[in-house]
């Protein structure tokens, strides 16, 4: 029994519309499911119930998100297109495939042919047309659109009498045509939807290896022939303004392009190896990489320090720890509450990450002259209220920005060091004198990043016993001020990541940073001028209420924010 005689039996269509349908229906060439949903007789969900009803095949509506790339590699894109068959799942060596038309034969026999030739059996399970159309676009994935331009790229050199020799003018005419351009392009969209921070492109001894840096982790997501890497390497070369012909020594560049309708900037870093050039491509993507100052992961104590520091009419802030910890976001975010109509905002910066509307930010170039230390000095005469340095790297620059601060400006910079106290052993270090430090630092930071629960997925557990009794030792030697908020459960839980389609199955969403705070204080001040060695300082600074990294680390899995395992990772045990 056809579908319109089901729905004529069951009073949705009479037998006047149904005589007119299945004409149409045989006139058309269409699948009858088609021409019904086509006249919105029904709704889709109805009518598959009623077919999967007659038909004795459960009906499943399944999202392709959640579908592991592996199964999708069972059926073939071509083969899933032509019989409207997708793998949906496979559970030991059972395979569940969800088809639109399980009765028709052709699809059937192709089902059976691709069970004997990869050794598993079916279960069939009836899908709608939406299901299916919502797989087709998930086949669709970096690997697929990237071999696409190869084929085509590989099409092109064939039809060339001498071939790819790789010679500076036959790269500059390759780069610019159509499957590199696609290549490179697929590329930077592929990061940029996947939230990567960096795309690496680094030669083998045998491919060409693309790794994507997510939630600050390399993943390897596509291998090319190493025969591409000179066009590839050229193409992203020519976006940079970056000589194509010197492949000695490294090169800096930085390009923008618009993806998904936004502007989005690549700073691009190329680098000589044994193997050939490798570049290293930064996202930076105004969206992810420009936060408020409440997303970044301040609290509490934390955070009312932070916004005291920037009341203040003048004085230092300062963030400190390793590359790529989020000091230089940090700083943008304080950047964004200073930046008001009446006051003047210069920059140095190497290299101006994101471009904020109402700030004059200038980029520092060595190779000319142009320092940190030098830009300083002609930044006083640019009448400023706030100047940020990008790195306070050696003596003249400490001095020139602690100077800048006793006279009444604002001064936010970076220092690399472990933790919030050691940035005045640093400025130390650099001939800062003890008696400067005190008045001239308002508040320093340090931070590091780690990933962040999904919220639509995470799972509360209680913790082992050794776990339980590394948080209650670290909740116990909190300062007295923040044990008084807090109060310790009886019975303490703690989050695990699990995965979802939200997550892409990774149990995690973005990053968050854990920090350790340290205001100023008169009992600071006195240990600087006296005994200013780390330990010493570290310990007036927890009497005066400071949490370390560890402690904030522990306060937010105790929130479901993160795992105790990143803290441990992060902060150490």
């Amino acid at each position: 029994m056809s579908l319109v005689e089901q729905l004529v039996k069951r009073g949705n269509l009479d037998k006047e519309k149904a005589e007119s349908l299945e004409k149409e229906i045989k006139s058309s060439g269409k699948k009858e499911e088609e021409v019904i949903l086509a006249k919105g007789i029904v709704s889709e969900d109805f009518l598959f119930d009623i077919k999967a009803e007659y038909l004795n095949i459960p009906f499943k509506k399944v999202n392709p998100e959640d579908v592991k790339k592996e199964v999708f590699e069972i059926i073939p894109e071509e083969t899933a297109s032509f019989y409207k068959m997708v793998p949906l799942a496979k559970k030991g060596n059972v395979l569940e495939v969800g088809m639109v038309y399980p009765e028709d034969l052709p699809a059937q026999e192709a089902l059976k042919f691709l069970s004997r030739s990869g050794g598993f059996t079916s279960q069939v399970f009836l899908i709608n047309l939406s299901t299916f159309e919502n797989f087709l676009k998930q086949y669709k994935t970096l690997q697929r659109e990237v071999v696409k331009a190869l084929e085509e790229l590989e099409t092109e050199l064939k039809g060339r009498e001498k071939g790819f020799r790789g010679g500076v003018a036959e790269v500059e005419k390759l780069v610019e045509e159509a499957p590199i351009t696609k290549m490179v392009a697929t590329i930077l969209r592929y990061a940029v939807e996947g939230e990567a921070s960096d795309i690496h492109i680094e030669p083998t001894k045998d491919k060409l290896r693309i790794r994507f840096r997510l939630l600050g982790i390399l993943h390897s997501s596509i291998f090319l022939p190493l025969r591409v890497h000179p066009a590839v390497i050229s193409r992203i070369k020519i976006l940079s303004n970056l000589k194509i012909d010197e492949t000695r020594i490294p090169q800096d560049g930085r390009f923008s392009t618009k993806i998904e309708n936004r502007d989005i900037d690549f700073r691009v870093s190329s680098f000589p190896t044994t193997l050939g050039e490798k570049v290293a491509i930064r996202v930076l993507d105004p969206l992810i990489g420009l936060k408020k100052i409440e997303d970044l992961g301040l609290e509490e104590r934390n955070f009312e320090g932070v916004k005291k520091a920037v009341k203040k009419p003048y004085g230092m802030i300062l963030a400190s720890g390793p590359t790529g910890c989020g000091k230089t976001t940090t700083l943008y975010a304080i950047l964004q509450i200073l930046n008001k109509e009446g006051v003047n905002i210069v920059t140095l910066e190497d290299p101006v990450e994101y471009f904020i509307e109402g700030i004059n930010q200038s980029q520092v170039r060595p190779e000319i002259g142009y320092s940190f230390s030098t830009g300083l000095r002609h930044i006083v005469r640019q009448d400023p209220d706030i100047i940020m340095v990008g790195e306070i790297r050696d003596s003249e620059t400490a001095s020139l920005a602690t100077h800048a601060a006793l006279t009444g400006h604002i001064v936010l910079s970076t220092l690399h060091t472990s933790n919030a106290v050691g940035v005045i052993p640093r400025l130390l270090d650099l001939g800062v004198q003890p008696f400067l430090i005190p008045p001239t630092i308002s508040i320093a930071l340090a931070q590091r990043l780690l990933r962040r629960l999904c919220d639509s997925c995470k799972k509360k557990v209680k913790p082992k016993q050794r776990i339980r009794d590394y948080i209650l030792k670290e909740l116990e030697n909190l300062p007295q001020d923040s044990k008084k908020k807090i109060e310790i459960p009886k019975e303490i839980f703690i989050w695990e990541a699990k995965g979802c389609k939200d997550c892409h199955q990774q149990g995690f969403s973005g990053r968050i940073a854990i920090f350790e705070v340290m205001e100023m204080t008169p009992e600071l001040a006195d240990v600087i001028l006296k005994e200013p060695s780390e330990t010493k300082l570290i310990e007036v600074a927890k009497k005066g209420g400071m949490i370390t990294m560890k402690q904030d680390g522990i306060l937010k899995v105790l929130k479901g924010i993160t795992t105790i395992e990143e803290v441990i990772q992060i902060a150490g045990e």
